[in-house]
């Protein structure tokens, strides 16, 4: 089985052909909503989209891991991770239970 991801692209072409708008416009739509996405998750740590779902940015301590390959103890540094938790709508039309 292929993997295949969907990417910027695709989606300014699936906004290209239903809405019709030019494919420069329609790129910029794409980029314009995740530069405002990041934009809004870096200001506010949160951002809730109706009938889609929630991102929000949670805080991970510093921990200790280890190199899955070399089996070799790091240290893995505290950071900033975005959360993404689907709205009850997504997941009924994701498991068909529209």
């Amino acid at each position: 089985m292929i993997k295949k991801n969907f990417t910027r692209k695709n989606l300014s072409n699936k906004i290209y052909q239903n809405i019709g708008f030019s494919k420069n416009m329609s790129s910029n739509i794409v980029d314009d909503f995740f530069e405002i996405l990041i934009t809004e998750l870096i200001n506010t740590n949160k951002v809730k989209i109706s009938s889609f779902g929630t991102f929000e940015v949670i805080y991970k301590k510093e921990r200790m891991g280890r190199n899955p390959k070399t089996k070799i103890p790091a240290r893995i540094l505290s950071r900033k991770v975005v959360k993404f938790k689907p709205s009850i709508e997504f997941k009924k039309k994701l498991n068909n239970n529209e």
